[in-house]
Order: structure tokens, then sequence, then C-alpha cells
């Protein structure tokens, strides 16, 4: 729908009890909030899952020189809120501000964008590490003896045998850190980034109608859940396929003699 049908579409709902033409009206600009925030996401999952891929196998070292930097990131990531590590990183980058253009990159840490994606990354990075440890630990010791015995070592070893393994026992956490991801984005707007809660808080001073801006906007957090959600199960079913039977496999055929009165 174009602006002009929106519009013609508000001026006949009724505006009591629920002022249902400021939903529609405002309804376009929270879409474009949305889309702010799955790229937020988008940007950031990719990202985190790529540097999660080498920093767990840093956490799985038995080197304390490789293994306890990831373990002291993991540690603070993972232990501090998500708002603290956004004002730190956009906030107190300023106090280095000398030092950042000295190296070049203040034009990177004055933009709230770039912090906002720095922070997420950095942050779903560290609960990625720690879900892809756990399932690597995960993996039956015999299948990869199995492998060894068949000659598999190294990086062979890792990209046929144990991350395939590893990633369908990581899939049903790692759904649930996308969720949270996806959700955790609405912190961004408090370094005015209009994402979707930034666009709905900047409705709200506009119009005053809170429960009908603010609920349309957790409709639509609620939609993208479980859309993700749902291609998540659909991913982990299709991943799982060597694990079920095929249809009839399995049923006992029906007994001819079913029914039949047996003489004593």
């Amino acid at each position: 729908m174009d602006a002009e049908t929106l519009q013609a579409l508000a001026d006949r709902l009724p505006r009591a009890p629920v002022d249902l033409a400021v939903i529609v009206e405002s309804l376009p600009q929270m879409l474009d909030g949305m889309l702010l925030t799955l790229e937020l996401t988008a940007v950031a999952l990719a990202i985190g899952f790529a540097a999660s891929l080498g920093l767990v196998m840093l956490r799985l070292s038995r080197n304390p020189l490789l293994w306890m930097p990831v373990y002291g990131f993991v540690f603070f990531f993972r232990g501090t809120p998500l708002l603290v590590q956004i004002f730190l990183i956009y906030y107190g980058s300023g106090q280095f501000r000398f030092e950042l253009m000295e190296v070049g990159l203040w034009a990177w840490f004055r933009d709230a964008y770039f912090c906002a994606v720095l922070t997420l990354t950095l942050n779903t990075a560290a609960y990625t590490t720690e879900i892809l440890r756990g399932a690597i630990r995960a993996v039956p010791h015999g299948e990869v003896e199995a492998a060894r015995a068949c000659g598999m070592s190294g990086a062979l070893l890792y990209r046929r045998i144990i991350l395939p393994k590893a990633f369908r026992f990581a899939l049903p956490a790692y759904s649930n850190e996308v969720v949270f991801l996806f959700q955790a984005t609405s912190l961004v707007s408090i370094i005015t980034l209009m994402d979707l809660t930034g666009v709905a808080r900047t409705l709200v001073s506009k119009t005053f109608d809170v429960y009908e801006i603010y609920i349309t906007a957790g409709l639509l957090y609620l939609v993208v859940t479980y859309g993700i959600l749902g291609l998540f199960r659909w991913v982990e079913h299709r991943w799982s396929g060597h694990l079920r039977e095929p249809p009839g496999v399995g049923k006992r055929p029906p007994d001819p003699l079913a029914g039949i009165a047996t003489p004593t």
C-alpha cells in the first residue's frame, strides 16, 4: 500500500477507545524501523558467527596462552549487560578520541551504527562461542576415534565429522541466541538509531498514543520472532532426516487372523 491508500484507510477508522487510525498512519515508519532492526541482526549474526568459529578453536586449545584470552572475552561479554557494553563502546570511545584519531579509527567510532553493530557482534560472538564449545564437546568420542582410525585428522576431521555433528547439536540453543539478539537490538535506540523501538518512541512522543504504538511494535517483534523460530524448526527437521524412519517402516503388518476366535 502507498501512503495515500493508508491515509484514506486511516480516515475511515474509529479513534475511540483505541485509535486504530494512528496505528495505520504510523505503520510505514515502523516497518522502516523494522528493516533497520533486521539489518542490524543479520550483520551482527553473520560476523559474530564467523568470529566464533575461530574463537571456539582457541577456546578448546590446551595452551593457556590461547584459551585464557578467549575465556576472559567470553566471561566479560556474557557476564555484563548489553546496555552497559553499548555505553562503553559508544560513549566510552570518546575518552580515547585522540588515540583513535591517530590510528584513523575515530571516524568509525563516532558513528552510532558502527558502534551498535560492533557491540552486538561481540556479544553474540561470546555466546555463540560457548554454544559451539558445548556442542563440540557433546560429539560422541567413539565417532571421533572411528574417524581417526580411517585416517582423518586436523581440519579434515573437524570439517567432515565434528563440526557437522556439533552444528546439529547447537541448533536449538543457537536459535534462542538469534531470537535474543533480535530482541536485544531494541537497546540501540538509546544511541539515536531509529530502529523499530526508536521509531515507536518517537511516535509516542508526538502522538501520546502509548498503547497503540507500543502494542503494534510488540506485535511486529512477535511476528518476526516466531518467523525465526519456524525457520530454525524447518532447518532442524531437514538436518535430522537421517534420524527418522521412512514412512511405513517399522510398522507391524496386520495380522490376518486378527479377530478370529481360536479354539481352546
